[in-house]
């Protein structure tokens, strides 16, 4: 009877008999409303209404329940339904409220699509891509940004953390706020204190006038801590009073300041496991995961590649003033059968260096130097080896002076190329080649500037 009603006025109806057969209804197909009764014979509504909104979290949902059932009513509304149908259901009752479900849902992608726009405008970072899990975290962001949630962005290197942080923030009520970024891993553990929270004058050797710190700078706007997951033990607790009670004392001061700071962090580290080994603080992870985002990494986000790739080379193209390269089709192979360990920023320095690189106007597989992918053959274009011979790796080694002093050369130059190597493979991210090379953060950016490769 329900769905004869429905059909007349023009809608496309799918019926289903019970809670496993709805689910199933749902994740083969994106319907608008969804209509359930509470009492079903396998299962109920309420697990219905669950998996509808875990599906999405926008999707429109009513219950029916019999007359006299309020209880179950307003426990159903609290679990996210729409509204509820008393049964028996007058058909004219229930058109207008598939109806009303139905412009609710046309207002909320309109108002998203707006707000979008109006971020854009605002100078919001775009986020390219068109895979599944790439929208799933596109409409968290959006839930997200209309909140003060403390979110926490969670990704391996390279995924654009600080990118989707900016567009949360250019999403959010303090769009017109600043937006004020620290990288955690980055500042030695002795001036990280300051950088967060300000000195007095005099605090320490070196201190001559006041600063304010970052929480300061980003008042009224969003404080970005990228790699909070290296943040030192001793400055977790200052941090988690700044979360709960917003304020704090400078490094040698002792007034207590007050601060309205959105706070969004980001990690490429696992901080449960951190937390389970005592390097992380529990109240702290949880402080910060109010609101926890996982950005999917590149590798499967698959379709995605090709839309990056080319968004870069006509980036890349028009920033060099070259006319727009085009990607063969054996290069593109070649970029989807990668598997991107530094993710989209190692992808967007391969379409630089590919741009650079082209004399032409199209880009080639040997133009993405994509060589050092393992069981990949080399590509022996372009080489100066006369063909059938191989040169010598000793030629070009200098071995004059004493056994120490030439040791020492070697050794450095290993260290030297190991470094390069670990860092194109990471696609220019320090903390991922580090994990590469198994050393510490610290000792690498040591050996960067040792070698002059910062």
């Amino acid at each position: 009877m329900l769905r004869h009603a429905l059909e007349a006025q023009g809608h496309s109806v799918l019926e289903a008999r019970d809670e496993p057969e709805a689910i199933q209804h749902l994740r083969q197909s994106r319907p608008a409303v969804v209509l359930t009764d509470l009492k079903l014979p396998n299962g109920d509504g309420l697990g219905v209404l669950r998996a509808a909104k875990e599906l999405d979290p926008e999707l429109q949902v009513v219950v029916m329940t019999a007359y006299g059932s309020v209880q179950d009513a307003v426990t159903a509304m609290k679990e996210g339904a729409m509204d509820f149908l008393a049964k028996p259901v007058d058909p004219d009752h229930l058109n207008l409220m598939v109806e009303r479900a139905i412009a609710q849902r046309r207002m909320l992608a309109d108002y998203m699509l707006l707000k979008e726009e109006l971020a854009v405008r605002r100078g919001a970072p775009r986020i390219i891509g068109e895979d599944p899990h790439l929208r799933q975290v596109s409409e968290q962001l959006h839930r997200a940004a209309g909140t003060d949630a403390t979110v926490l962005l969670q990704g391996e290197s390279g995924t654009g953390k600080e990118l989707f942080a900016r567009a949360l923030h250019a999403l959010s009520p303090r769009a017109d706020g600043p937006f004020v970024a620290i990288n955690c891993a980055a500042i030695p553990e002795n001036l990280l204190e300051s950088e967060l929270f300000g000195h007095e004058k005099g605090a320490f050797t070196g201190a001559a006038a006041r600063k304010p710190g970052r929480f300061e700078m980003a008042h009224r706007g969003t404080l970005f801590l990228d790699e909070i997951g290296d943040l030192p033990l001793p400055l977790q607790a200052k941090i988690l009073r700044a979360l709960e009670e917003k304020s704090f004392e400078r490094v040698g001061g002792n007034v207590s300041l007050h601060v309205d700071a959105r706070v969004v962090a980001a990690t490429n580290r696992n901080l449960k496991a951190g937390v389970a080994s005592h390097q992380f603080r529990e109240d702290l992870y949880f402080r910060l995961s109010v609101f926890p985002i996982t950005i999917p990494p590149l590798r499967e986000r698959l379709g995605d590649i090709p839309i990056l790739a080319h968004h870069f080379v006509e980036k890349f193209s028009r920033d060099m003033t070259k006319p727009t390269l085009t990607l063969t089709v054996a290069a593109l192979d070649e970029l989807c059968a990668y598997p991107w360990p530094g993710n989209v920023r190692e992808l967007q320095n391969c379409m630089e260096r590919a741009v650079i690189l082209s004399d032409a106007n199209t880009i080639l597989p040997r133009h993405l130097n994509l060589s050092f992918r393992p069981g990949a053959p080399a590509d022996r274009e372009g080489s100066f080896d006369p063909p059938g011979m191989t040169a010598d790796p000793w030629s070009d080694i200098d071995l004059s002076g004493t056994m120490g002093e030439a040791l020492r050369r070697v050794a450095t130059e290993v260290e030297r190329r190991k470094v390069g190597e670990a860092l194109k493979v990471a696609g220019g991210s320090k903390e991922r080649a580090a994990e590469v090379l198994q050393i510490s953060y610290k000792v690498l950016l040591q050996k960067m500037r040792d070698f002059g490769l910062t």
